[in-house]
């Protein structure tokens, strides 16, 4: 059991907890503060969706232990809150609430908004809302009423708030309690800070992070072992036979800067990101960690592409085998189902496979090299849907 002290709707609070145990149970099971809903408990829905030091978290998966020291605004915290009171207001007014069990967490996403765009930007507000889903209304009432309150306010003067209030770095609660408050000192403020919006993440800041899914994956290729690890040690080469991929920048040998580009009909994302590479020659195996953001959803995914090249068909041929651990946060993770993720991983390992016979054969073109297109996510999921749909035919035609 641990102790835990927090700043609870302005009021200090202390709780002995088990270090599994989620704030939105301390706050529900402990606190009697049942405000924040509960729903899919994955940190998917919203409904859960509070103030962390000042800025939204889904407390269902937000372990208690990590916001020692941490202040912590719940639905029943803004009672007499200015922007929630114009909002409440707003919300009845433009009948953006139906069953009301996603409204607490949609209050708390709609006030981070008031608050930090400057005008009232529908395609920002979807943006800003899309973390928060609602089983009811069908959304058009709710970004009504998030406009009407931002036009409003704007037109008073009030103008918006740059970063919230926040103005330190780091996810929400980590500059809580004394050794954070240290920490934070040695950083500069995000106002001092010159942020290059469309820029990678640096190599240096790749992270050893534990990834939230998994799944393997394999190919054979028409070469021997040696040949097609050696190819796995070509990180240009192997960028060129990724659909979408592209390397910006190279480091060192065995660090990469670069973007993937997806594209889901007429919505568009550009992963950019930085990767590096380890080898061991003697078991033909090795590993690739990546980061990558898309600023434009504000989507982030981190992992690794783990493998092993073994022979088969007396080592004429090789058979690589993938180990494939990931994690994906932001709007885009809401369609990034486990079972989707799978069947669209075994497509691009398809055709990521025939790229790779292709370069080892001779036969890829230099022009797909040196204009990588487009992830056509769209496509395969059409393509998916088509096997799935044909799969079920023969399964009832043979019953």
């Amino acid at each position: 059991m641990m102790k835990l002290q927090l700043t609870v709707n302005g009021s200090a609070t202390e709780a002995t907890v088990e270090p599994r145990t989620h704030l939105a149970d301390v706050l529900r099971d402990r606190l009697d503060l049942t405000g924040t809903h509960l729903g899919c408990e994955h940190g998917v829905c919203g409904a859960c969706t509070l103030l962390l030091d000042g800025a939204p978290a889904r407390s269902c998966i937000t372990l208690a232990v990590a916001c020692d020291g941490a202040a912590v605004t719940t639905i029943e915290g803004l009672d007499e809150d200015e922007i929630a009171a114009e909002l409440r207001t707003a919300f009845a007014r433009e009948h953006a609430l139906q069953c009301g069990y996603c409204t607490p967490g949609m209050i708390m996403s709609a006030r981070d908004l008031v608050l930090r765009l400057d005008h009232a930007d529908e395609q920002a507000i979807r943006v800003g809302l899309s973390g928060n889903l609602c089983r009811c209304t069908g959304y058009i009432g709710i970004v009504r009423a998030v406009r009407a309150v931002i036009e409003a306010r704007r037109q008073r003067g009030i103008a918006a708030v740059i970063g919230a209030g926040r103005t330190t770095l780091g996810p929400v609660g980590s500059q809580s309690g004394a050794v954070a408050t240290a920490a934070s000192s040695a950083r500069p403020a995000m106002a001092e800070m010159a942020v290059d919006r469309g820029a990678a993440i640096s190599t240096r800041d790749i992270p050893e992070a534990v990834p939230a899914k998994s799944f393997d994956a394999s190919f054979t290729v028409n070469a021997a072992p040696a040949q097609v690890f050696a190819l796995f040690g070509n990180l240009t080469t192997l960028a060129a036979c990724f659909p979408g991929a592209m390397i910006t920048a190279m480091p060192a040998p065995d660090r990469i800067e670069g973007e993937i580009r997806v594209a889901l009909g007429p919505l568009a994302a550009v992963f950019r990101g930085a990767a590096r590479i380890e080898r061991d020659d003697a078991s033909l195996s090795g590993r690739l960690i990546g980061t990558g953001r898309d600023q434009q959803s504000r989507s982030s995914t981190s992992g690794q592409i783990s493998w092993r090249m073994l022979p088969i068909d007396e080592g004429r041929a090789t058979r690589a085998e993938l180990a494939i651990r990931y994690s994906l946060s932001g709007p885009l993770a809401q369609i990034a189902r486990d079972g989707l993720v799978r069947d669209l991983a075994a497509r691009l390992t398809t055709t990521f496979a025939q790229n790779c016979e292709r370069h080892l054969n001779g036969t890829l073109n230099p022009a797909e090299i040196a204009e990588p297109q487009r992830l056509n996510v769209l496509a395969l999921l059409m393509d998916i849907a088509r096997t799935r749909l044909t799969a079920f035919a023969q399964r009832m035609r043979g019953q």
